[in-house]
This record gives structure tokens, C-alpha cells and sequence, in this order.
């Protein structure tokens, strides 16, 4: 016979529902291996799982853009933004952290407001795919913004797509990438992710010529 309050006992309209189902879900985040932590109104991290302290240190109490790498802060805040507001919905996204030694770290993060009535208490959120090896300085020729759009071409991100991430409209993207590749002394989107690929290698750079692909 099932036990009282075990999900297999409750009416099958409501198994579905989390606050239904019992248990201490606060210590099954503190415990599960998803870096994991919440961010108050005021963007102070105020809470951080084990495997959330693993990556970056301890920061709590310190600005969520403390962690964010510098050509990523515009970005995270702009996300931050559209969270605490709640005017859409905020997507899962790429971005750039260090970690307690200062090295960059690549993460995919997925993001959620918290709420308390019609009132944003703080948002949480999720690091749901950390990529170990150290992410590179961003190119010394190019603006915070424009590092974001090459980033997204070199993932084979589209005009469209990086326009539905950054919040910007696909003209606004297409002025971006030009303006990124007369920077970089190319001619194509290609040739500007082969120029700054050759550089962190050591095998070019700014106005190198691009080998063929």
C-alpha cells in the first residue's frame, strides 16, 4: 500500500504539482550536482549550491557581474533586466565567467524570476552546461558588443538568432559584423572567425591572411 503522501497516493491531477509531491526540495538543490544559485532584486548573489561554490568561489553577498567576464557584462545585465522585469521571457544563453583563479570559464546558463505575490524577490538560476577549458581574452581590436557577435558567429549563430539573443534588431547585428570585420581587416564572417581562431594560436592576427577552410 503506498505511504501517505507519496506521489504514487495523490489524485493523478496532482502529481503534477510540485508543492503536492512533499519533501525538502531547498536541500535537494543544496545537494544536486547543477551549479545552482539565486540572485536578490538588487543583483547581490545571496545563495550558491556546493557545485555553483566549485566553479566560481565563494562570492555571495558580492554583484552577480563581479563573476562575469568583462566583455559579458552588458549582456548579463541586459538579462538580469529582463528577469527582474518580467516583460518576456528570458531564454537559456551563453556566457563567460571566472572562476576564483580569474581564468575564464564558458557556461550556458538558465534562468528563472522568483516571486512572491505580483513581487520579484530574486531570481534563480542555473549554470546547466560548464565548459572546463579556460575561455580566451576577448580581440584587443574589437568592442565588448562586437567580441558578443563574433562569439555567437563562430557557434553558427545566424543574423536572426543573434538578434533574438542580444535583444537587437537583425539591422543593428548586420552593422555590428561590419563594422567587426573592417576591425579585424577581413572581408567575410568567415574569414573573421578564421583571423581571431589564427590569433589565440599564435598564427595570425588582425589583417593576417586567412587560410583556405
Amino acid at each position: 500500500m503506498p505511504s501517505r503522501g507519496s506521489a504514487s497516493s495523490l489524485p493523478r491531477a496532482l502529481v503534477t504539482d510540485l508543492s503536492s509531491v512533499g519533501g525538502d526540495l531547498a536541500a535537494a538543490v543544496e545537494e544536486i550536482g547543477v551549479p545552482s544559485y539565486v540572485i536578490d532584486p538588487h543583483g547581490v548573489i545571496c545563495w550558491m549550491n556546493d557545485a555553483a561554490l566549485r566553479v566560481v568561489g565563494d562570492v555571495r553577498g558580492r554583484q552577480y557581474t563581479s563573476v562575469v567576464a568583462p566583455e559579458d557584462v552588458r549582456r548579463a545585465r541586459e538579462r538580469f533586466a529582463r528577469n527582474v522585469v518580467g516583460s518576456r521571457p528570458v531564454g537559456d544563453s551563453e556566457i563567460t565567467l571566472l572562476n576564483a583563479s580569474g581564468e575564464r570559464v564558458k557556461v550556458e546558463i538558465s534562468s528563472a524570476t522568483l516571486s512572491e505575490g505580483h513581487h520579484v524577490v530574486g531570481v534563480f538560476g542555473q549554470l546547466v552546461d560548464v565548459e572546463e577549458t579556460t575561455e580566451r581574452a576577448p580581440h584587443p581590436a574589437l568592442t565588448p558588443r562586437q567580441v558578443e557577435v563574433l562569439r555567437m558567429l563562430e557557434r553558427g549563430r545566424s543574423t536572426q538568432q543573434i538578434a533574438d539573443e542580444l535583444v537587437l534588431s537583425p539591422e543593428t547585428v548586420r552593422n555590428h559584423v561590419r563594422r567587426l570585420m573592417r576591425a579585424l581587416g577581413v572581408h567575410t564572417r568567415l574569414e573573421a572567425v578564421a583571423v581571431t581562431r589564427g590569433a589565440l594560436s599564435g598564427e595570425g592576427g588582425p589583417g593576417t591572411p586567412v587560410r583556405a577552410l
